[in-house]
């Protein structure tokens, strides 16, 4: 097990699960730039690692994410520094492609109000199981900016483009049974059981075939923005490369034996 007890960011490996954990509850998660860079960091650890095969992304405490934090935002343009128009091409972006190009499964555990650059951390994910109390909030009009952090993408994806445009203008919240509704979440469950849900769900993906996930969400992608002759291409090749894996070779085996396949990533 690898540990990461303190900070902003909490990083905890137990068996083939990651979990991290963001860590300001005093202000709802919100991401100072230390918080920015340690989440960054704790993705590509967690993408590096061989032994990690699958995510939990969630948030201590009553929220999940509440975006950027305002306070540290005020006082740098107070200041005039320019970290406030940088921080979305140095922080932000990378992270969302952390989360959507990560090589193995993500389930964004959503805890309480995800709002602004936090929710769109919980729409990059694979997964979405959202706790009793979730809700999410496209709160960038309300401050007069446009949207980051990959939500016009992510979003219209996940519940089409007309409602997408009616949550990012009007800026209003979504309770957790309105986001299953939308299929903004893939379960909701209890408070007391989203942490147990999670972890459960990526123990499952965790024993499973890791190098044909990492394939699917890459051909998934690819498809997003090509046209079908060329998305079938893609997926050719990742059936072909997938076709000569050992846990392919495992599960056509198991199949024959009538037993239940060992997958290795490999």
């Amino acid at each position: 097990m690898s540990t990461t007890a303190s900070g902003p960011v909490l990083y905890a490996r137990d068996g083939g699960v990651a979990t991290i954990t963001l860590n300001r509850p005093e202000s709802m998660n919100s991401l100072d730039t230390e918080a920015k860079q340690v989440l960054l960091g704790s993705l590509r650890e967690a993408a590096d690692d061989p032994g990690v095969r699958a995510v939990v992304l969630t948030g201590k405490g009553r929220g999940f994410c509440v975006g950027q934090d305002l306070k540290e935002h005020v006082e740098l343009i107070r200041r005039d520094d320019p970290a406030p128009l940088s921080t979305v091409a140095e922080h932000y972006n990378p992270t969302v492609l952390a989360i959507a190009g990560m090589p193995k499964p993500v389930i964004a555990a959503v805890n309480g109000m995800a709002a602004g650059a936090g929710a769109s951390l919980a729409f990059a994910a694979d997964f979405r199981i959202a706790g009793a109390s979730a809700r999410f909030l496209m709160a960038f009009a309300k401050i007069g900016l446009s949207v980051d952090s990959g939500a016009t993408w992510t979003l219209p994806r996940l519940i089409g483009y007309a409602k997408a445009v009616e949550l990012m203008l009007l800026a209003q919240p979504v309770d957790a049974a309105r986001a299953l509704e939308l299929g903004m979440v893939n379960e909701l469950v209890p408070d007391e059981k989203l942490q147990s849900r999670a972890g459960g769900l990526a123990a499952e993906l965790a024993a499973g075939p890791t190098l044909a996930y990492a394939a699917i969400k890459a051909a998934l992608a690819y498809s997003a923005s090509n046209d079908l002759a060329m998305s079938l291409a893609n997926e050719g090749e990742h059936m072909a490369s997938t076709g000569l894996s050992q846990d392919h070779k495992a599960a056509v085996q198991a199949f024959l034996d009538k037993s239940k396949p060992t997958f290795n990533g490999r």
